[in-house]
């Protein structure tokens, strides 16, 4: 884990350029997707939560936890299979890097990140385009 700083633009110029966003967004599905099979059903999520979530999303209870995954599902599962495959998984972190730009705003903030985040590649994105 890493200390970074972090801000909504940075955050929104990573999900814009295309190449590094889904080049990082398929290596995040592959390291999910443990058998193979070229879907994350709900199985591989949860097995994976620590990876696919924050330290406070595992504090919450079971229910809640269930709840999110249902509607995660529900709007991201575009085929309705019980799976998402790498369209539909690229969509989901699409949408929760928006979601985080818009909250987080223009003011940086520090946060602690896994290394292998989608977050502290937004980070090293940053980093490389302002050098």
């Amino acid at each position: 884990m890493s200390v970074a700083c972090l801000d909504g633009p940075t955050l929104m110029e990573f999900v814009e350029d295309s190449e590094a966003f889904d080049k990082c967004v398929d290596e995040q599905f592959l390291m999910f997707d443990t058998d193979g099979d070229g879907g994350l059903s709900r199985s591989d999520l949860e097995t994976r939560h620590g990876k696919f979530s924050s330290v406070e999303f595992e504090l919450q209870p079971k229910e809640e936890i269930t709840n999110l995954y249902d509607t995660l599902f529900e709007k991201f599962d575009a085929d309705d299979n019980g799976m998402l495959d790498r369209d539909e998984f690229g969509a989901l972190m699409r949408e929760i890097i928006t979601s985080k730009a818009r909250g987080i705003g223009q003011s940086p903030v520090l946060i602690i990140l896994q290394r292998d985040s989608l977050l502290m590649r937004a980070v090293e994105h940053g980093l490389a385009k302002s050098s």
